[in-house]
């Protein structure tokens, strides 16, 4: 168990070092050689650069309250690193958490290191598809959100942090006195089933 703690631990953190290096890369690259708020064309309508600093949410949704997505952004990195340490198990459950952790970074560092200043900073945007979406994002954006739906993918399937899976059935420690008997060759076998589990 110690050793499945370490790898997943050592998993989140490699994976999330990569994002965040990934993500202020990129930034700071379109700040210093692409022009600001200008459409640049990469692939027609399909992709553009269109280089902005985002105040508030998607959307620019809550501008005027910046300081509260810092600290919901440091929450959220807390949070994670908390279930990294305490309870997660599944190198699975591990690759996810490390690349949203990534995500999540990114856009704190921002808020915390960017104009105009410490905890208000903006963050700034630059992948502008207009046949998905009219938001304007970037990459810690990119796996903030596809790593939220994998989240919600892991917890429909019932894969637990731990690496185990959540009970289909009933368990044999819930099965009635008649699946001693049956274990024996006990005419009544038929009436204790195994103990279904999704494979792991």
């Amino acid at each position: 168990m110690g050793a499945r703690a370490a790898a997943a631990g050592a998993i989140i953190a490699f994976l999330a070092v990569l994002v965040l290096a990934a993500d202020q890369f990129t930034k700071n690259l379109v700040l210093a050689n692409l022009p600001y708020e200008q459409a640049i064309a990469v692939w027609g309508d399909v992709l553009q650069f269109y280089v902005t600093r985002n105040p508030g949410a998607a959307f620019s949704l809550g501008e005027g309250v910046t300081w509260i997505f810092t600290i919901v952004l440091a929450a959220a990195a807390v949070a994670i690193v908390v279930l990294a340490i305490t309870r997660v198990r599944s190198l699975l459950w591990a690759a996810v958490l490390g690349l949203l952790l990534g995500g999540v970074v990114g856009n704190l560092t921002d808020r915390v290191f960017r104009e105009p200043g410490f905890a208000v900073g903006h963050v700034v945007d630059f992948i502008h598809t207009p046949w998905m979406m009219p938001a304007i994002y970037n990459v810690a954006d990119i796996f903030i959100v596809t790593m939220m739906i994998a989240v919600a993918l892991l917890v429909l399937f019932g894969l637990r942090l731990d690496g185990t899976r959540e009970p289909r059935g009933a368990s044999s420690e819930t099965l009635p006195p008649t699946a001693d008997a049956a274990a024996e060759g006990d005419a009544s076998s038929g009436d204790a089933g195994p103990d279904r589990r999704r494979g792991k």
